[in-house]
């Protein structure tokens, strides 16, 4: 192989690039804003959800339920009136409207269980789910302690202690933006590459690439560190702006350790695309074998769920992916500030997966340029 051919074939893949603006806007996007809207939309939690409240009993008891809703899981609840209550949920200014009835703190007192209605808007689901469950334990917790005319934690023959470690409030806006820039990378690996090599048999350059002297693995080779390159750049500029810098979330590893542990990740990933490509033939072909690979990289590989939950053989199979590696690393490393002693065995995994990939999308190149 030529250095010099694989280097001036991979900056005619980048002009190509930079002439392709859907793909730059792709790029720009998926590190940038969809990284930000993403992981402060993550909905494991409740944040500022809006309820407004109709007290129709104006007692100590109603004013003290009142005041148990405030953030940052709830809005301070605004005092509204029975028919206000449909209108301002038809018209989406409230997720949740409880309606305490009249004589409610006298019947409590009475030892009678009188019934709070609640209404929610289950067109917001997320909020709705997690919201119903948190009203009633405020308002069974205030009722409790009013009965009982004293607050206090219940007493348990067990004391548990919890410690939560890597992430002590359990902000999953912390896992949201470092699993979102793992799945960025995952996904444009496998476009770029993919992209670049369609663009030029449907554009018809591959013809004049055939009578050059060049290799099928230097062609191959150029579209690989040059796609990759551009991943890899963007993925780095999106944890030093927009996940340390807008979202401030911690990082305890080494970046550099993360970003070569990347560039592994990148040579698997860009081979697999290119061998995704040489199997479609065309970019709709290419769109939909993507998703059909994309899916259960994605789910599969412990980013969404953690792979201990999986069955066994679903575990087995995956650790022939590369997404499976990196996503552990990318979690011991940016998470726990884990060391290459740590690590090696995810760095050595990758390697392998990356050079078989890389022989297999090789040959079906060659037959592909045939």
């Amino acid at each position: 192989m030529d250095l010099r051919n694989i280097w001036q074939l991979g900056l005619k893949e980048l002009r190509g690039l930079l002439r392709d603006p859907v793909m730059l806007v792709l790029i720009v996007y998926s590190f940038t804003l969809s990284i930000y809207s993403s992981s402060k939309a993550m909905p494991d939690a409740l944040s500022n959800a809006a309820i407004s409240i109709v007290d129709e009993d104006r007692s100590h008891l109603s004013g003290r339920i009142f005041d148990a809703f405030y953030p940052p899981y709830f809005v301070a609840p605004n005092r509204i009136t029975t028919s206000e209550m449909d209108r301002r949920m038809n018209a989406g200014l409230d997720t949740f409207a409880l309606d305490i009835p009249p004589d409610f703190e006298r019947d409590v007192l009475a030892g009678k269980v009188p019934a709070i209605q609640l209404n929610v808007d289950a067109t917001r689901m997320s909020q709705a789910f997690t919201g119903n469950s948190y009203i009633q334990q405020i308002v069974t917790s205030e009722v409790s302690e009013y009965v009982a005319h004293y607050r206090a934690a219940d007493s348990l023959q067990v004391g548990l202690t919890l410690r939560a470690r890597y992430n002590q409030n359990l902000d999953p806006v912390w896992f949201g933006a470092i699993n979102n820039v793992v799945q960025a990378i995952m996904m444009l690996s496998i476009v770029l590459t993919g992209a670049a090599l369609i663009r030029e048999k449907e554009h018809g350059t591959i013809e004049h690439l055939l009578v050059m002297p060049v290799t099928a693995g230097e062609i191959m080779l150029s579209k690989v560190w040059s796609m990759g390159l551009v991943v890899l750049v963007a993925s780095g500029l999106s944890i030093a702006f927009v996940v340390q810098g807008l979202l401030a979330v911690p990082i305890l590893g080494s970046v550099a350790l993360f970003m070569a542990g990347a560039v592994l990740m990148l040579f698997a990933m860009t081979a697999l695309g290119i061998f995704l490509a040489t199997v479609a033939g065309s970019m709709p072909q290419f769109g939909l074998l993507m998703m059909l690979v994309m899916l259960p990289l994605q789910v599969l590989s412990g980013g969404m769920t953690p792979r201990e939950s999986m069955p066994e053989p679903i575990q087995d199979i995956m650790l022939l992916a590369p997404t499976t590696h990196f996503i552990m690393l990318s979690q011991s490393i940016l998470f726990r500030g884990a060391g290459f002693s740590v690590v090696w065995p995810q760095f050595a995994a990758l390697a392998m997966i990356g050079i078989v990939l890389f022989r297999l999308a090789l040959e079906r190149f060659r037959k592909f340029l045939q």
